[in-house]
C-alpha cells in the first residue's frame, strides 16, 4: 500500500472497536465489562504503531521483540510502549517517550495521526492505549535494553488474509491453548498485539 494511500485511509475510517479486537482473542478469554476493569483498578500505559515509507514508499510497520526477562510478556511480540510515568502529560506523550527509549525514534519526527480502542491485558492488569503514528522517512532504529530486536513489516502483508492463522501456545499463564494470531515475518504475532493489529486492519479494508 502507497504511503499516502494508508495514511488517507487511516484518517477516513472509523474505529472497529472491541468487535475489531476480538477477531484476535483466544476463546477463553472473555470481553470485560467496563465495570470489572475499573474494580482491577488496572496500571496504565501506551503504545505506539508507528507506519513509515520503505525505499519503495510502500507502507510498513514496526514491531519489535521483547527481550527475555522474568515476566508475563517475556519475549513476546509487540509494539513499542509501556507504563505511564509522572512526568507524563498524557498517554500520548508515554507512547512517545517510551518508543524514543526502546528504538531511538525521535518524538518530533512523529506525527500522531488516531487513538486506537483501548485493550485491556488480564495476564499483567493493564489497560493500554494505542496509537497509530507516522514518520517520513525510513527510520534507523537504536534499541535499548528492552528489545531484543525490531521486525519491518510490510502492511500489505498484514492485509494478507493468509497471514491470519490458528496456533497453539504455552506461556506463563495458560498451557496448549489455541490463539488467533498474525504470521508476519516468520513471527507468531498474538494477543493484545494482534488485537490492536485486527483494528488497524479494519481500518485499511
Amino acid at each position: 500500500m502507497n504511503f499516502n494511500d494508508f495514511k488517507n485511509k487511516v484518517n477516513l475510517s472509523e474505529l472497529g472497536g472491541v468487535p475489531a479486537q476480538f477477531k484476535l482473542a483466544p476463546k477463553i478469554r472473555l470481553k470485560p465489562t467496563e465495570k470489572t476493569i475499573l474494580k482491577n483498578n488496572p496500571k496504565k500505559a501506551a503504545v505506539l504503531a508507528l507506519f513509515y515509507p520503505n525505499k519503495n514508499n510502500t507502507t510498513s510497520f514496526l514491531l519489535t521483540q521483547r527481550a527475555t526477562y522474568k515476566g508475563t510478556h517475556s519475549a513476546q511480540i509487540s509494539f513499542p510502549g509501556g507504563k505511564v510515568e509522572k512526568k507524563d502529560s498524557n498517554l500520548k506523550e508515554t507512547a512517545l517517550r517510551e518508543t524514543f527509549e526502546e528504538v531511538g525514534v525521535l518524538q518530533k519526527n512523529i506525527t500522531i495521526i488516531k487513538e486506537l480502542t483501548d485493550v485491556y491485558i488480564p495476564p499483567s492488569n493493564f489497560l493500554v492505549t494505542p496509537f497509530v503514528g507516522v514518520i517520513d522517512t525510513q527510520p534507523n532504529f537504536i534499541i535499548n535494553n528492552e528489545v531484543a530486536k525490531t521486525i519491518e513489516v510490510a502492511v500489505n502483508d498484514l492485509l494478507d488474509e493468509t497471514s491470519f492463522m490458528h496456533k497453539k501456545m504455552n506461556t506463563s499463564y495458560m498451557k496448549n491453548i489455541e490463539v488467533p494470531c498474525f504470521y508476519l515475518n516468520n513471527y507468531i504475532v498474538w494477543g493484545a498485539t494482534a488485537m490492536m493489529l485486527s483494528e488497524i486492519k479494519e481500518l485499511l479494508k
